[in-house]
C-alpha cells in the first residue's frame, strides 16, 4: 500500500498566509509532519504529497516523501490534485487530505479493514461545510458529498482505493469538473458499480481543519 496526501490548496478558509498543513500543533509538530510520521510507523514508505500553493515551503520541512504537483492547484480541486497522483500509481492507496489531524488507531484500523475500497466515517451530527454520507441497504456508501438529505455521519477525509479498483477510479476523477472534490469521484465509481464500505472511526480523536474554531479544536484534541 502507498500512501497520497493532499496538500496542494490554499486553505484561504483558515486565513494562513502558508500551507494549512504547516499549521503547528502545541507540542510544535506541524500537521503535515504529523501525518507523515504516522503513515510511516504504520509501515508505509512510499508517501506522495500533491503540491501547489507555496509548495517550496512544504518541500523544504519534509525532504524525505515523493511529491507530485499540481499545476492548475488554484483553478482547480481535490478531485484533480488527487487524480495528479493517482494515474501514476498501481497499488493499494490510502489517500488523506493534509488537514487531517488523527491518532494512530486510525490507520490502526484502516489497515486491519476489509480489502474493498474504504471510506473512514464519524457517526455524528455533521454541518453544512462537513462532509456528509449515506449507506445502502447492504451497508455500503450510496452518497458522499456536503449535500445528503439524511447523513449518517462525516467522512473524515481518509480513503482507500485497492489497486483493482484505480483505473476506474482514475477515470471516474478524470470525469469529474475541475472545481469538484474527490468525493464526485466516488460517486461516479458508485454509481459504475464500484464497491466502497464505510470505516466506522468514531471511536478515536480525528478532526478535519477547515475553519479557525476546528483548529481551536484540534489543539485541543492533540495537546501533546
Amino acid at each position: 500500500m502507498q500512501a497520497v496526501i493532499l496538500a496542494a490548496g490554499i486553505g484561504s478558509r483558515l486565513g494562513c498566509p502558508f500551507p494549512k498543513s504547516l499549521s503547528e500543533l502545541p507540542n510544535g509538530e506541524r500537521i503535515l509532519g504529523r501525518q507523515i510520521r504516522l503513515l510511516k510507523e504504520a509501515g508505509l514508505r512510499a508517501i506522495h504529497v500533491v503540491v501547489g500553493f507555496k509548495m517550496t515551503l512544504l518541500m523544504e520541512h519534509f525532504p524525505d516523501v515523493f511529491y507530485c504537483y499540481n499545476p492548475a492547484y488554484y483553478l482547480t480541486n481535490t478531485s484533480k490534485s488527487l487524480r495528479c497522483a493517482l494515474k501514476l500509481l498501481d497499488d493499494d492507496v490510502i489517500w488523506l487530505n493534509g488537514d487531517v489531524v488523527f491518532e494512530p488507531a486510525v490507520l490502526a484500523d484502516v489497515l486491519a479493514g476489509p480489502a474493498e475500497n474504504l471510506v473512514c466515517v464519524d457517526k455524528k451530527r455533521c454541518g453544512v461545510e462537513e462532509v456528509k454520507y449515506a449507506l445502502d441497504a447492504s451497508g455500503r456508501i450510496r452518497e458522499i458529498s456536503k449535500i445528503v438529505a439524511e447523513p449518517q455521519g462525516e467522512a473524515v477525509g481518509i480513503n482507500v482505493v485497492r489497486r483493482a479498483s484505480l483505473p476506474r477510479f482514475v477515470e471516474m476523477l478524470g470525469r469529474c469538473d475541475d472545481l469538484d472534490y474527490f468525493e464526485m469521484g466516488l460517486e461516479l465509481l458508485i454509481k459504475d458499480g464500484g464497491v466502497v464500505l464505510p470505516l466506522d472511526i468514531s471511536a478515536h480523536r480525528c478532526i478535519e481543519v477547515d475553519f479557525a474554531e476546528d483548529w481551536e479544536a484540534a489543539k485541543k484534541l492533540f495537546p501533546k
